[in-house]
């Protein structure tokens, strides 16, 4: 188990401490009107953790406090650590990013692109353009999420099992197949939609590197790093520190949701590339630091910093933001200002996205409203952690970011 303690006064770093403190009174309104069961915060600045706090329970009913050892599902904050994984691969030649992915996939060989219809009776063209790698790293392949419930391609993705999760029994390969016979929502490279795109790469991180996913995580990431309590389940022994999984119940209290929380209990068929890890702020930290670092942290070097300098830029064709290339369905981020990297989305334009952020900011979020960003600009990196489905319920990203730099006085 990771140890996590402040190491620096928020003063040595440039940080108000009463004006940071604020971040904690906005966040335990949360709590206290019941909208969010509980939370972690940690920030750091030049690499140094300048705030930690917790407020509330990971288990209202049992009444167990969040805890800094508290185990959360990080749900899509598992897709920045799938596109490090890609990227590792990238860098040894196995592939390039304008490679068709049937070249390993080849169930994505003789794509379908919806053009109208209903779900059971939809109209498709060929597609002109392959599916390529870059197309998976930034979500433009294609590729849907039955959840969206917005298109009748997505209707088709729950027809099949794919709604929240995938079907009892199936694997990753499984899922790929399935997706793979269904039609694109849209021609690969003309748009960004939000997407299976990130298991679909890890599917091909498994097939690339000869290893499952876990086993690829554990031995060329997990482990490196030191990240002892990230994993695809939570052990036997280790259960009592999994928080339990909320939603917003009557008058938008946070309502005990355990329909698919006790996936994470064990290891699942389905190694979701895209949501399935269960991490620790310690953990994931760790991950944050050594983006921040470049792709190196304690002498463990993962990337280039060339590389993470690389993911870490607006990708979308022509530089253009969400708002104007992207499809206006839920995400992880929002859209105004905001561009998509190989895995991050990327502020693109602060004054647009009317947030209070830095240029070239990058970030990403889970279902569970968990998110964490890095900011080069001011060398400062946020981890928050909770467990409220799904993250559209409140804006705590944007009010977090707010408040964490406005207690910036140096």
């Amino acid at each position: 188990m990771a140890q996590l303690q402040v190491e620096v006064e928020p003063g040595e770093v440039g940080f108000d401490a009463a004006r940071l403190g604020r971040v904690d009174t906005a966040f335990q309104r949360y709590v206290d009107d019941g909208k969010l069961p509980g939370w972690l915060i940690a920030v750091t600045r030049h690499g140094k953790l300048a705030h930690l706090s917790t407020y509330g329970h990971r288990d209202i009913e049992a009444d167990l406090p969040v805890e800094a050892d508290t185990l959360f599902r990080i749900y899509s904050m598992t897709k920045p650590i799938t596109s490090v994984a890609a990227m590792m691969l990238y860098e040894e030649g196995r592939f390039a990013l304008k490679d068709p992915i049937s070249r390993w996939l080849p169930e994505f060989a003789d794509l379908r692109v919806y053009t109208g219809g209903g779900s059971d009776a939809m109209e498709t063209e060929a597609a002109t353009e392959p599916i390529r790698v870059w197309h998976l790293l930034t979500h433009t392949a294609g590729l849907t999420y039955g959840f969206h419930r917005a298109h009748p391609v997505d209707g088709a993705y729950r027809d099949a099992g794919y709604d929240l999760g995938a079907p009892k029994g199936a694997t990753l390969a499984d899922a790929c197949a399935v997706w793979a016979g269904l039609p694109l929502l849209f021609q690969p490279g003309t748009e960004w939609n939000y997407s299976v795109a990130s298991d679909v790469l890890g599917r091909f991180v498994e097939v690339v590197s000869g290893q499952s996913l876990d086993a690829f995580f554990q031995e060329r990431i997990l482990g490196p790093l030191g990240m002892v309590d990230t994993a695809f389940s939570v052990a036997d022994d280790q259960r009592h520190r999994l928080a339990g999984l909320y939603v917003p119940g009557a008058e938008q209290r946070a309502t005990r949701f355990d329909e698919i929380g006790p996936v994470a209990h064990s290891t699942p068929d389905f190694l979701s590339g895209g949501g399935g890890l269960v991490s620790s702020a310690a953990d994931y930290l760790r991950f944050v630091g050594l983006l921040r670092r470049g792709g190196e942290l304690d002498g463990v070097r993962l990337l280039s910093n060339r590389t993470v300098a690389y993911m870490t830029q607006n990708h979308l064709p022509g530089g253009v933001d969400l708002e104007e290339f992207g499809r206006q369905l839920f995400s992880e981020t929002t859209y105004d200002g905001v561009g998509f990297g190989l895995g991050f989305a990327v502020t693109q334009d602060a004054v647009k996205n009317r947030v209070l952020a830095s240029v070239g900011e990058y970030t990403w979020g889970g279902a569970a409203s968990t998110t964490f960003w890095v900011d080069p600009a001011e060398d400062v990196t946020a981890v928050f952690l909770t467990q409220l489905l799904p993250s559209s319920t409140w804006p705590i990203r944007s009010q977090l970011k707010a408040l964490v730099l406005q207690a910036l006085v140096d």
